[in-house]
This record gives C-alpha cells, structure tokens and sequence, in this order.
C-alpha cells in the first residue's frame, strides 16, 4: 500500500461543502462499489445502473476496471502491491466523486477484503455501498467473453484470479447480487431498488 511521501502540505477547507453540491443535484453521493470474480457481470451491470439513474436526471460517474487501466493505472500490473494501489487510487477518486454529489460505480474485481474495507474507511458511513455481483467460478468460465480463463487455464496468463489467485468474497456487503440465475436489468433494478430505499436518489 502506497504511503504518503509528501511534505509540507496542508489541508484547505472549502466554502462549497458537499452538503451545498448535494442540494444542488438534489440528491447524495455515493460509490457503488461492484465487485465479484471476472465475466461475473459486475461492468455490464454497472453500465446498466448508470444509464437507469442518467435516464431519471441524477448525476452519475462509472469508473470502469479496464478503462482506467488504460489511464489513471496504466502502470500498474497485476501485483497483490499493484492490485492494492489500484483499488487505493479508485477509492480516493470515488471518494473525491461522492463528495461532489455523484452517484459513482466502480466496477473493480478488488479481490482482497482489506483493500475494499479500506476504501470504504475513506468515506462517511453510508456513502460505501459494497455491491457483491455473485456468480460461480463455472458461471464466469462458460462466459469467458474475453477469453481469459481460456488463456490462465492453459497457463498464458499468471496471478488470474479464480485460477490461481484467491477472490475474497465481501462478508457484509450492502448488496448481493444473483448473476447466476438473473439477467443484467433485474439486476440493474435492484440496485436502483435499493438506492431508493436508502434515501440515496433524493435529500
């Protein structure tokens, strides 16, 4: 995990607090965190809430694994060390989100419990909503849509998770999700369920 290394530095309050840009989106913030094996649905699943709650006027952000591979993390590998500096960064700029009012989706296979439960530190409680998309090594492998179980069975692909890295599943996570069984919209409607229940779609 990445230490603070800066010096000399200090914390600058705002006029604009996080309650004002709430009120001004006219509903709260929030990092909807997806997480669950690879193929297990979590990104589409994500897409699909994004657009739902676009579709109702909320402010929404979705932070995809790949995508910010290619930016943000692009040079960080596969490592347990570079894993967890990948999910530190996601969950300070998921952080930095919520704080402007977004509903942000991060979709992060984040197989380790302490670097999740370590995002979840950085926020205020209630603002982490852990969501575990639940699907069985043999579901995510008949899917495979990118071919990588293929290729980490036939030993091309080192540290794949499932394979031969672990996949911590979340103990109490907010939200568990069947992708077994259930396509992506109900499942897309039951995160939106939620986040009404929740209070999180209005102030």
């Amino acid at each position: 995990m990445a230490q603070q290394i800066a010096t000399n530095v200090t914390w600058h309050d705002h006029k604009v607090a996080s309650a004002d840009r709430q009120k001004l989106n006219g509903h709260k913030g929030a990092v909807l965190w997806f997480t669950g094996l690879s193929a297990c649905g979590k990104s589409t699943i994500a897409n699909t809430v994004d657009h739902i709650l676009n579709q109702m006027g909320k402010h929404t952000y979705l932070l995809d694994g790949d995508n910010i591979r290619m930016g943000l993390n692009k040079n960080l590998g596969f490592s347990a060390d570079d894993r967890a500096e990948n999910i530190r960064r996601i969950g300070e700029v998921g952080k930095l989100f919520a704080d402007a009012g977004v509903i942000t989706s991060t979709a992060f296979i984040s197989p380790y419990r302490k670097d999740r439960d370590a995002v979840r530190a950085l926020l205020p409680a209630g603002q982490f909503i852990e969501v575990y998309v639940d699907a069985s090594l043999e579901t995510c492998e008949k899917r495979d849509p990118k071919g990588l179980y293929k290729k980490a069975r036939a030993g091309e692909i080192k540290g794949f998770t499932g394979i031969d890295d672990p996949y911590e599943a979340p103990e109490k996570p907010e939200l568990v999700l069947d992708s077994n069984t259930k396509g992506i919209d109900e499942l897309a409607r039951e995160v939106v369920a939620y986040l009404e229940s929740k209070g999180v779609l209005s102030l």
